[in-house]
């Protein structure tokens, strides 16, 4: 998974040359990184360092800031969960790219709060107070203008739910998790059988697989201790009595 991350698969040789090199800092580039963020927003993509790379130069050149660019960044990043990546590209952010003169009202200031919000319901598995957020009118802005670009953006999020089921759970009922992927019904039925998960339809069960993560497993920690550290211990503490 790791090697994934730093070098994803989906990656061209252009990018992998502008990630990995000295060019990376060169703001002629940027657009270039800019068009591949939107190629992963279309394409069901994902690559953090790439984007980190635009955050940098947005850092180093406040006039290239784009803060649509930022908002897809960090709509990307969300789903990435429970990864570090959004607190990544937030460390990368500042306040010198609000002060730059723009044509239009910066909407990351008023959005910024949003994300961050719907990112720790995200990281500690409150996955229903999520969607409920989500799907607020407060939030008709975010999804009307952003995520509804980010194609798969909502199936992302129910694979963030998925990776935290099945490192906690062996069963769990279709109406929680139900609450936990925001479908029920067919829908639930035919999205836990892509999972490859079994459904026991009197009982309402789901079952998960064995996985490491999931199986507990009893550990037995042996110590060896020889008697010349024995002595030692003994002696320091009697020597402190």
């Amino acid at each position: 998974m790791s090697s994934n991350w730093i070098t994803p698969s989906t990656r061209t040789e252009l990018i992998e040359d502008l990630v990995s090199g000295v060019d990376r800092y060169n703001p002629s580039n940027v657009g270039i990184l800019e068009d591949y963020l939107y190629h992963q927003i279309r394409s069901e993509e994902y690559d953090c360092l790439a984007n980190l790379a635009i955050l940098k130069l947005y850092q180093f050149n406040p006039d290239l800031y784009n803060p649509d660019v930022v908002i897809n960044i960090l709509i990307k990043s969300l789903t990435a969960s429970p990864l570090p990546d959004f607190n990544l590209c937030i460390s990368l952010l500042d306040e010198r790219a609000t002060n730059v003169n723009l044509d239009e009202p910066d909407p990351l200031p008023s959005l910024l709060p949003v994300l961050k919000g719907l990112h720790r319901l995200l990281y500690r598995c409150r996955f229903p107070a999520f969607w409920t957020t989500y799907r607020s009118n407060d939030l008709e802005n975010l999804r009307d203008n952003y995520t509804v670009e980010c194609i798969g953006f909502e199936n992302s999020v129910r694979e963030v739910v998925v990776r935290a089921v099945k490192a906690a759970f062996t069963q769990i009922s279709t109406e929680r998790l139900g609450s936990y992927l925001d479908i029920n019904g067919i829908a639930l039925e035919t999205y836990v059988k892509t999972l490859g998960w079994t459904l026991n339809s009197s009982t309402g069960v789901i079952g998960i697989p064995p996985n490491p993560d999931n199986q507990i497993e009893a550990t037995v920690v042996q110590e060896a201790i020889t008697l010349p550290q024995l002595t030692r211990v003994i002696s320091h503490a009697a020597l402190k009595v």
